[in-house]
């Protein structure tokens, strides 16, 4: 049995039949001659190839795919002190990972061809469909199939009615119903309507979404940049480069030309539920800072809270979290203060134990601690010193001393948390509170700790393509939800003298896809049809398990072939 025609039109309308084999350019060759393709013809293979649905989905599982090591492995855009930590770490292994750019992934060259290649394939594979998509909108609905009762659902009945006042019923209702209605003149006249192009609309707006999502994403990686930066309370930062902990930028972002405002953290606020289910989780967490924005700008005070971020010279500031940084006064054996400062200690837990060094290069011999510092005291044998709350109700620092070569003069950069003790040896360990002292051994000096301050850590951030890209986002959902959920369907009414001179009329319904709702919607024209004449009405059904037959004599649809 041959396709019917409207399937087939169907099928047609949406470039389902479609040669992947390259073609000459010169026609088809005589029978048992050999093909000669030639060069344009290869590239239009290889066109076709590019821009089908299948290559797009290939891709973007490659893309996937290789935005994995960016993930596991250290990267040099925003960790270089990492990169060369695991280069000196595994050497070999390293030196091959680096040899292909996984430690650079997404400025990567091969990254930057699948990324490409994506975006040319769902170019060529979404416009030209949009385009079909377009006209297919705007031409009349395809004529009604030769032989209706083919269909999966199909009614007839007989009517007193004439045909025009049959036809004239279905095309009001059918325009009622939002329906796109043709009718088609002439003996044996047809009404064709058609609905749910929303749903290919969809289709395609999830593609183009697509597209929109990959520029907004390259225009963000290309002028966009994004910085961390810890400020203590009573210090200041500027926007240059120097100023950062860690800063990534785009290929075409001059760190040299940043937006140059500066920020001045005057106050950090953080308080704790104390009773109830969740004590020590925060109740506020805010910052005020005095901002300039330009150089020579008047200053301004603001409040930077979670979700409520700084915005100056289209730069967004973030804040990120926070922490306690203790004071200490250090002496060297002669009594000259070598070391009066905050120091930064990063938090290990939700009661914000915090870890920390201490590096004097400028004492004689060289002096190191590795320190812990618990803002409500606890100590004991299992877990050592630890804080019981996050709150600075009880603080106190426990410092372990070294003496020796910081290693500071070999060249290597270091972190300013962690402590190299491989040419240091350690001197003595000690519990402090504020206010309190430490001589330490040897008649190395002593060392005051004299309070603490809170800090705020802070993401500075541009992304000139996240607006683009959330725009996207929500374009591809309301396309998506539209593929998913709208019906492609068509209905089909005709009119015919019958055999006792009454008219005959069929109502017939096909979906494009599986639609448990095309059989209501042909019940519901067959009964309006049905009040446009009077008399009796026979019913034959085919498809369908919602008609039932009537108790006299049917007539049979007329004669012919599908």
């Amino acid at each position: 049995m041959t396709d019917h025609p409207a399937t087939a039109q169907v099928e047609e309308e949406e470039g389902a039949f479609r040669s992947s084999a390259p073609v000459s350019d010169e026609g088809p060759p005589p029978t048992g001659a050999p093909v000669q393709v030639g060069g344009v013809g290869w590239l239009r293979w290889f066109w076709r190839q590019l821009t089908s649905m299948r290559t797009a989905l290939l891709l973007l599982l490659l893309l996937a795919l290789a935005s994995i090591p960016g993930s596991i492995l250290p990267q040099r855009g925003t960790a270089p002190l990492k990169v060369n930590e695991y280069l000196a770490t595994h050497e070999t292994l390293g030196r091959i990972l680096d040899r292909f750019g996984l430690f650079d992934v997404f400025a990567a060259p091969w990254f930057a061809a699948v990324y490409l290649l994506l975006f040319v394939s769902l170019t060529g594979c979404v416009l030209p469909r949009s385009m079909q998509h377009l006209r297919a909108s705007r031409a009349r609905p395809p004529a009604a199939p030769r032989n209706l009762s083919r269909l999966p659902q199909h009614r007839s009945f007989t009517i007193d009615a004439s045909g025009g006042e049959v036809v004239a019923a279905a095309e009001k209702y059918l325009q009622s119903k939002r329906w796109r209605v043709d009718v088609e003149p002439g003996e044996g006249r047809s009404v064709s309507a058609e609905k749910g192009y929303l749903r290919e609309t969809g289709n395609l707006l999830f593609h183009v979404a697509l597209l929109l999502l990959l520029l907004a994403v390259g225009l963000g990686n290309l002028f966009g940049f994004k910085g961390q930066v810890i400020v203590r309370e009573g210090s200041g930062f500027s926007n240059s480069l120097t100023q950062y902990d860690t800063f990534s930028a785009g290929r075409l972002v001059d760190a040299g030309s940043l937006p140059p405002f500066s920020l001045r953290l005057d106050d950090f606020r953080a308080s704790y539920d104390r009773e109830g289910t969740q004590v020590g989780s925060p109740r506020e967490f805010a910052a005020t800072a005095t901002v300039v924005d330009e150089p020579g700008g008047a200053p301004r005070t603001v409040d930077i809270a979670v979700n409520e971020p700084l915005v100056t010279n289209g730069t967004k500031v973030f804040l990120l979290g926070h922490g306690y940084a203790p004071k200490f006064t250090i002496t060297d054996k002669s009594g000259q203060v070598v070391f009066d400062d905050a120091v930064v200690f990063l938090p290990q837990d939700g009661n914000f134990t915090s870890t920390g060094v201490i590096k004097v290069p400028d004492a004689i011999p060289q002096l190191g601690f590795q320190g812990i510092f618990t803002p409500t005291a606890g100590l004991d044998a299992t877990r050592g010193p630890h804080s019981t709350f996050p709150a600075a109700d009880d603080p106190a620092v426990f410092l372990a001393a070294f003496k020796g070569d910081l290693g500071l003069d070999s060249g290597a950069p270091q972190s300013v948390y962690s402590l190299d003790t491989t040419q240091m040896r350690r001197i003595g360990i000690k519990g402090l509170r504020p206010g309190e002292s430490w001589a330490l051994p040897e008649g190395l000096g002593t060392v005051k700790f004299t309070g603490y301050v809170e800090y705020g850590s802070f993401v500075v951030a541009r992304d000139p393509g996240k607006e683009a890209a959330l725009a996207a986002m929500l374009v591809a959902i309301a396309g998506l939800v539209a593929s998913l959920f709208v019906r492609r369907r068509r209905l089909w009414v005709r009119v015919s003298p019958s055999s006792d001179g009454r008219t005959l009329v069929e109502v017939a319904g096909l979906a494009r896809t599986e639609s448990p709702g095309l059989a209501t919607e042909v019940d519901d024209l067959t009964a309006r049809l049905a009040d446009a004449g009077t008399g009796r009405r026979d019913t034959v059904s085919t498809g369908s398990d919602r008609s039932t037959p009537s108790p006299g004599p049917q007539p049979g649809p007329p004669p012919g072939e599908g």
